[in-house]
């Protein structure tokens, strides 16, 4: 064929998908990948769109479009839904000389279009996923879920406290059991004493913020944070007496599946950034507020260097195995 058709929601794509498609390239000279979506998809379709963008970036042989899903097909016996999509297929993509899928529907829709239906996988035999089985549980699906996608099932753990806790150390401790990376405290990194000026903790923010969507796109499953931007609000309104606006809306640009509040039972070690031992109970019930005030849950972490890790390691192989 010249040119040859793959249609669906790609909710999400993974590879069997990307197996048709490379189906259809041996088959064709040219491909068009449709995403149909909904305003009310679970996955949006921006996000979806990206990751075919990224994935067939380099292909010259692939052309990519979008097409707003309003069929009234809900319901619809097969016949008739196919019939509907046959005529949407003649109207938008006219110059096609047939279409690939791995579905049932491929029969009744061939006899519609008056064209080919080729049937790849249909039994599932070669990658054996759904999507919809990504979606339910993408940690025992991982391997059949392409990198470009991955850091979106990916689970984000913060480390939350006030100073000498144990954050960073339990961080790296927890990504070397999981076998994964660690989004670490920039502001360790920015500042060699607490003499700034507040321009400098927005950059900090900015910095930090990067850094956890950067490390999100190479972690294993899960990513673990040993800061977030609550934190760093929190430090303004000591430093600073006030919250830049800046900061507020960083928050919105993360968010966490998990919080661990690290209490203040381990003894305090002194450094050139930590002002605050003598005020450890304040502070800590401080950071607890600020997790009550936006509703966040929280699992307390406290007990001995090795309670601490089997009870956030513990509450991760959950979280993992749940998903």
């Amino acid at each position: 064929m010249k040119k040859g058709l793959i249609f669906g929601k790609f909710m999400p794509f993974h590879k069997g998908h990307l197996a048709l498609v490379e189906f259809a390239l041996s088959q064709c000279e040219q491909v068009i990948d449709s995403m149909s979506y909904t305003q009310t998809d679970p996955i949006s379709a921006e996000i979806r769109f990206e990751w075919l963008h990224q994935i067939f970036a380099n292909n010259p042989r692939i052309e990519l479009f979008q097409a707003i899903d309003d069929i009234p097909d809900d319901g619809l016996p097969l016949v008739d839904a196919t019939k509907l999509w046959a005529e949407f297929i003649h109207q938008t993509f006219p110059d096609i000389e047939g279409v690939f899928c791995s579905e049932g529907y491929g029969i009744p829709l061939a006899q519609h279009l008056g064209l080919p239906v080729v049937l790849f996988d249909q039994e599932r035999v070669q990658v054996p996923v759904s999507a919809t089985a990504i979606r339910n549980h993408p940690f025992a699906n991982w391997e059949f879920i392409p990198e470009v996608v991955q850091p979106y099932f990916t689970k984000k753990v913060c480390l939350y406290g006030p100073e000498s806790v144990g954050k960073t150390t339990l961080a790296y401790q927890l990504a070397n059991y999981f076998q994964t990376v660690v989004a670490h405290e920039v502001a360790r990194d920015e500042l060699t004493s607490n003499e700034f000026e507040i321009e400098k903790i927005i950059e900090i923010g900015k910095k930090q913020t990067e850094l956890v969507k950067q490390q999100q796109k190479v972690a294993n499953k899960v990513l673990f944070c040993d800061t977030d931007l609550i934190t760093t609000q929190i430090y303004s309104q000591q430093y600073f007496g006030k919250i830049p606006q800046e900061l507020t809306e960083l928050e919105r640009e993360v968010s966490y599946d998990l919080y661990c509040l690290l209490n203040i039972d381990t003894p305090w070690v002194a450094d050139s950034l930590r002002d605050f031992g003598h005020r450890r109970a304040e502070m800590f019930a401080v950071f607890k507020e600020e997790l009550g005030k936006r509703n966040i849950p929280y699992l307390l972490i406290e007990g001995t260097w090795e309670e601490r890790f089997e009870k956030v390691r513990q509450q991760v192989e959950t979280m993992l195995q749940m998903h």
